[in-house]
């Protein structure tokens, strides 16, 4: 039998990288690559004196194996005082942590190279370790428990991705102010007792005391688990999330606008994952302020994992709760809170959202975390300037409208380079259109087209942006290039219900209704609880593909969701008239002039931009037999 160019081995591994590190690359590439530069060289020579090797140091990672596990522990303690040392002489903004985790397990030795389930152990415990701290499994662990004298807070186990029992983790406690392990072993605590001489009724009532602290205080709560069978979706073929809106607790309800933002932010970040299935931020909210269990969201939006939280935001200090819960389970993957400056919010976001990724088991590219970790401003002022624009857009009203335009000229007034700042400007203008409180549709179409483009410039990443164009370009009769902007949106954001809908909305006036269905359909997977216009949309695109069945169901879900939309009921009109039902299509009419007395079928006609004229002529004719002028 040949040799293998291989062999096994049993080693302690150690896996570092930087925490928040896109963040201050973002900020001064040359400063980060310096100090990383720097740190790096420290912490290879210490890993040399602990008689261990560098195997790899791609990006901001390093990855070395120890003989020991003693040695890779002692090294790892060792070279997060060394740079605490070292953070301590830089600025707040530009100090650079490391986060280690280390593991004892099996590896294959191709050459310079190690490989294998230890090595992809150590990584899932390393990204649950915080800057500045250490990780260790199970493992390492109960090698060095009775070795070392260090402290340890136990954090449960953890599903480790083609692992088939779940893994022990364990925080280190190191710094100054750390003076006594947190755990023990059973017997240790019995010799301990043993030498203090207590009494068995203090033991039992210590017991007693420990018991109800742990199972009222600390312990999280039992959750029940969701059953696949009662899923109102089947699940996605890939992880499933559905991200909770935070909740509010600083204690005033004008905050709402701070922990919305953020839990949007932490969805568009998810959704650029093209490995995630993520439910969008309308479906998500529909929860707000109810008392939900895990198991109901699960069941109701066809997913596996639920992400909760809550925000605190007093003055310039925040405090972020999170946990990620596998709901097939009951089980908490991962939980952390974090106490920072409200300054350090584009860095507690990223790190979020690398925890829930690393905890689901997936291993992004370099590009992809890059792309899950962009941010539009590093100006906090405008930021929270966008996010309570951002909230007022979404009330979907002619002086809410207002008032967000006025917000985002602020915003743009503090940051001119701030992408999402013009795009959102193109959508308030959109917005003017469909309110009918534009002057001109024409010039804030040109005007939307012009901001859509500057958005771009400036971020050509920007998925809504793309979608906003596309959409604009089928409205000026550009078809072609409508389409190819509204793809790339959907590229750039897989998983943007948002950018499908658009898509599905230019597929539709190009005439391309077979590959429209598909579409929409995809974005009310993603958006379960997706509003009237998504479903009227697919019911045009049943109706151009001659569906009409479909067509009408489609359109009556529309009414169904939006009672008193009067877009909901001319395209119920016009789907009933084209299918035969005549009676149905003057009842809808009826309703399109209690809803809009004043309705006018030619001002209406003008925003048909269908590229099948006789389509659009047939639609025309079906709402004027309906008895509209």
């Amino acid at each position: 039998m040949p040799q293998e160019g291989f062999k096994r081995k049993l080693c302690a591994i150690l896996s570092a990288d930087v925490q928040g590190y896109s963040c201050l690359m973002s900020e001064d590439e040359d400063a980060t690559i310096r100090t990383l530069t720097s740190y790096r060289e420290l912490m290879s020579t210490l890993i040399k004196k602990h008689r261990g090797r560098v195997v790899d140091s791609p990006g901001d990672n390093l990855l070395a194996e120890f003989i020991s596990v003693v040695d890779a522990v002692r090294c790892a303690v060792e070279i997060q005082e060394e740079l605490r040392v070292r953070n301590a002489e830089l600025p707040k903004n530009r100090r650079m942590e490391f986060r280690i985790g280390i593991n004892l397990g099996d590896v294959v030795e191709e050459g310079e190279r190690i490989y294998g389930d230890g090595v992809n152990i150590t990584a899932r415990v390393e990204g649950l370790a915080e800057g500045g701290g250490i990780c260790i499994s199970g493992t390492v662990y109960d090698s060095i428990k009775n070795k070392l004298s260090l402290s340890y807070e136990s954090m449960g186990e953890h599903t480790v991705k083609n692992i088939k029992e779940p893994v022990r983790v364990y925080r280190m406690r190191i710094g100054p102010e750390v003076s006594a392990p947190v755990i023990r072993e059973e017997k240790a605590r019995l010799r301990y007792l043993q030498k203090a001489a207590l009494a068995a009724v203090v033991v039992l009532v210590v017991a007693a005391g420990a018991w109800v602290i742990w199972n009222f205080y600390f312990r999280p709560p039992a959750i029940e688990s969701a059953s696949i069978e009662k899923m109102a979706y089947p699940l996605p073929d890939k992880p499933s999330i559905a991200v909770l809106p935070f909740d509010n607790l600083s204690g005033d309800p004008k905050q709402d606008y701070f922990s919305d933002g953020i839990t949007e932010e932490i969805i568009t970040a998810l959704s650029k994952t093209p490995k995630l299935f993520v439910i969008a931020r309308n479906s998500t909210f529909t929860y707000k302020g109810k008392p939900v269990k895990v198991k109901q969201v699960a069941e109701e939006l066809g997913v596996r994992y639920v992400l909760e939280g809550s925000i605190r935001k007093a003055g310039d200090k925040i405090r972020i709760s999170a946990q990620l819960i596998d709901a097939l389970t009951g089980r908490h993957l991962w939980a952390d809170r974090y106490d920072r400056n409200l300054k350090d919010i584009f860095a507690v976001q990223d790190e979020i959202t690398k925890n829930i990724i690393t905890a689901m088991q997936i291993k992004l590219t370099m590009g992809e975390q890059a792309r899950t970790a962009a941010k539009g401003t590093n100006n906090l002022e405008a930021y929270l300037m966008f996010l309570q624009a951002r909230e007022k857009m979404l009330q979907m009203n002619e002086e809410n409208n207002a008032l967000a335009r006025r917000l985002v000229d602020e915003t743009i007034a503090l940051d001119p380079d701030y992408a999402s700042a013009y795009a959102a400007l193109g959508a308030i203008q959109v917005m003017d259109i469909w309110l009918g409180s534009s002057k001109s549709p024409k010039d804030s179409i040109k005007k939307a087209i012009e901001l859509s483009k500057k958005a771009l410039a400036l971020d050509e990443s920007l998925a809504d942006a793309r979608s906003m164009l596309g959409f604009l370009y089928a409205m000026t009769r550009q078809y072609d290039k409508g389409v190819a902007e509204a793809r790339r949106a959907v590229e750039l954001d897989p998983n943007s219900a948002n950018a499908h809908h658009f898509l599905c909305l230019t597929l539709r006036f190009a005439d391309r209704p077979d590959e429209a269905i598909s579409v929409c359909k995809k974005a009310i997977r993603l958006e379960p609880y997706a509003p009237g216009v998504y479903y009227y949309n697919l019911g045009m695109a049943y109706l151009a593909a001659e569906q009409c069945e479909e067509a009408i169901s489609a359109c009556e879900e529309a009414l169904r969701r939006e009672s008193n939309s009067l877009l909901a009921h001319v395209t119920a009109t016009v789907a009933y008239g084209m299918c035969g039902r005549e009676d149905d299509a003057r009842a809808t009419a009826a309703e399109v002039l209690r809803i809009s007395p004043k309705f006018s079928l030619e001002k209406f006609s003008k925003n048909i931009t269908f590229r099948n004229q006789a389509a659009m002529e047939e639609v025309v004719d079906v709402l004027r037999n309906a008895g509209l002028k």
